[in-house]
C-alpha cells in the first residue's frame, strides 16, 4: 500500500489548518518536573444558529466555517429539508451568530421543547423527534472495499491536524472510495459531521458513494447524524455504544470501529464489504492491554 507524504494534503478538498491562529493559543504551563513549558491549546467559543427569526442553538465550536457548521446542523436535525431554497447564510464575526434564511416559513418551537443532551464531547444536542426522521431511510448497498478502508485509516491518520498539534478535538473525514475528501475538526465529534453535512449540501455533493471517518466513538447521535446525511458506512478507531449498533443495523448503515493496523470490528452491514486487502501487505499496530472486547 503506497501512503501519501506525510505533509501532503494537496488532494484533500478541505484539510485541517494547524497553524490557523484563531483556532490555537499558546499557554503557558509548569511540567510534572516543575519547568516552565508552553503548550498549544484549542479555542473554543459559542456560535450561535438561527433559521430565519428563531434562534435554534448555541455550539461551541472552534469557530472555523460557521455557515457549513449551521447548514449541516439544520440539515442533520431534520430542520432544512432537501427541496428547501436557501437564500442566505449570514455570519456575524462580532456577534458569534449565523442566521440561514429559507423562502419558506418555518417555526420549530414545538420541537425545539423536546431537546436531547448527547454524550459528545462538547455536549451535543439534537430533539426529541429525531429518529422520526430515520423512518424510511433506505442507505444504498454501495460495495466498501477493505483496501480502501486501510489506506484511509493510514492516510487520515498521517495527516497534520489541530489534533496533533494540541489535541482536545476531534476529526471527521469524508471519503470516497479510498481517498479522503474533507477533513473537519472540533472540539465535539457531532460538530465535525455537521460541518461535512453542511458542506455537501452546499456543494450539493452526493452521498451513496461516500464513506464517513470519524476519530470519535460511534455513539446513536453519529450513526442518526450518518444516516441522515444518506451515507452508507461510518468508520472509526474508536469503539461503538449498544444504541448506536441497533441503530446502525435497523437502518441498514455498515458500522466499522476499532479500526487499528489491520484489525476492525464490522457490527452492522457486513454484506457491503468486499474483502480484497492482501492483510501480510497491511501494517498493524500494537494491541493495547485492558482494550481487548471492549464496547
Amino acid at each position: 500500500m503506497q501512503l501519501a507524504k506525510i505533509d501532503d494534503t494537496s488532494d484533500y478538498l478541505i484539510a485541517p489548518d494547524p497553524t490557523a491562529a484563531r483556532l490555537t493559543r499558546r499557554v503557558d504551563g509548569i511540567d510534572q518536573e516543575g519547568n516552565l513549558v508552553t503548550t498549544n491549546v484549542v479555542e473554543e467559543r459559542p456560535l450561535t444558529i438561527f433559521l430565519n427569526g428563531q434562534e435554534i442553538v448555541t455550539a461551541m465550536t472552534i469557530g472555523d466555517y460557521p455557515d457549513y457548521l449551521a447548514l449541516g446542523f439544520l440539515r442533520n436535525q431534520g430542520m432544512l429539508r432537501a427541496e428547501d431554497d436557501i437564500t442566505g447564510v449570514d455570519f456575524d464575526e462580532e456577534l458569534e451568530t449565523v442566521v440561514v434564511r429559507t423562502a419558506r416559513k418555518t417555526d420549530y418551537e414545538e420541537k425545539m421543547r423536546k431537546k436531547t443532551r448527547t454524550s459528545g464531547c462538547a455536549v451535543g444536542t439534537v430533539f426529541g423527534d429525531m429518529m422520526a426522521g430515520l423512518e424510511g431511510v433506505r442507505l444504498p448497498p454501495t460495495p466498501v472495499k477493505t483496501s480502501w478502508l486501510y489506506a484511509l485509516s493510514a492516510r487520515i491518520n498521517r495527516t497534520p491536524s489541530l489534533y496533533l498539534e494540541a489535541g482536545a478535538i476531534h476529526g471527521t473525514v469524508l471519503c470516497c472510495q479510498d481517498k479522503p475528501l474533507v477533513y473537519m475538526e472540533d472540539v465535539g465529534r457531532h460538530n465535525a459531521v455537521d460541518k461535512i453535512a453542511g458542506w455537501m449540501l452546499a456543494q450539493n455533493v452526493p452521498a451513496e458513494d461516500k464513506i464517513l471517518y470519524t476519530t470519535g466513538r460511534l455513539t446513536s447521535e453519529m450513526v442518526i447524524k450518518t444516516a441522515m446525511m444518506g451515507i452508507p458506512v461510518l468508520a472509526s478507531r474508536s469503539g461503538f455504544t449498544a444504541w448506536g449498533v441497533e441503530i446502525a443495523r435497523e437502518v441498514g448503515l455498515t458500522l466499522i470501529g476499532r479500526m487499528k493496523g489491520k484489525r476492525f470490528t464490522c457490527l452492522s452491514g457486513e454484506d457491503r464489504l468486499t474483502r480484497d486487502a492482501d492483510l501480510r501487505d497491511v501494517a498493524d499496530e500494537p494491541r493495547h492491554a485492558g482494550r481487548k472486547g471492549a464496547v
